[in-house]
């Protein structure tokens, strides 16, 4: 389908700053799996996923366990998680997911993004409809159809693999997530998996040219800069 993954990674941070909203954002999520779950990753999954996802970004050893045995103590913070939907600027949709204890002040907070940034908010379903929720792996390759055998040899349900300038993606429905890396891990031992994620995945592109590619960056700042924002997933494609 030659579709890109489009999807804000946290990425390695250039400025303390950054880096500690990062750290924070982790350590968040990771509590948040943690106390819902089993503080082991070796019994929950979810929290093994995210504890090499956060290794892979360089968060430090010491903010994942420190979120870890905050869950094990049983107190702390009661967060829930918050899913915001709405067009961004040049039309495109947007998916703003959230983890808050307090839902009034993450409302408006993101709100703000919007109405300051030529967006527009909407109400749940707005736009969701439109992605799928997958996993997805990228990973330094270039002949898919050798990745998509083995695969298939695994049993492994394959949305879709493309292959673009010499990175090849793979889609898959987000149950399948441990099955597809083990099946890569399996089958192609020497691989090094440059990213692995359950995100939502647009069917059709938004193309931003001229002004609205500005606006856009500006908007994606604006929600990063909100402490509540875990994850946000778009159908934006710049314009070359």
């Amino acid at each position: 389908m030659g579709r890109k993954f489009e999807v804000r990674k946290l990425s390695m941070a250039k400025t303390q700053g950054a880096k500690i909203k990062v750290y924070s954002k982790y350590g968040k999520e990771i509590y948040v799996c943690a106390k819902n779950g089993s503080p082991d990753p070796d019994s929950n999954l979810a929290l093994r996923r995210l504890i090499e996802k956060a290794k892979k970004d360089q968060v430090p050893s010491h903010v994942i366990d420190k979120a870890i045995d905050k869950a094990k103590g049983g107190g702390g913070e009661d967060y829930s998680t918050a899913r915001y939907e709405g067009f961004g600027p040049g039309n495109c949709m947007v998916i703003v997911d959230c983890l808050t204890d307090n839902n009034n002040r993450t409302f408006m907070d993101v709100r703000q993004a919007f109405v300051k940034n030529h967006a527009k908010i909407g109400s749940p379903g707005t736009v969701g409809h439109m992605f799928e929720h997958q996993a997805v792996f990228e990973f330094k390759g270039t002949d898919e159809e050798v990745v998509l055998e083995n695969l298939m040899m695994e049993d492994v349900d394959v949305t879709d693999i493309t292959c673009e300038d010499g990175e090849i993606t793979v889609y898959a429905p987000h149950t399948e997530f441990f099955k597809v890396k083990n099946a890569l891990a399996a089958t192609m031992p020497d691989v090094v998996i440059d990213s692995e994620e359950i995100a939502f995945v647009p069917q059709t592109m938004t193309e931003l040219a001229g002004d609205d590619i500005a606006m856009f960056e500006k908007f994606l700042d604006a929600l990063n800069d909100c402490d509540d924002v875990q994850n946000v997933y778009h159908n934006a494609e710049m314009a070359d």
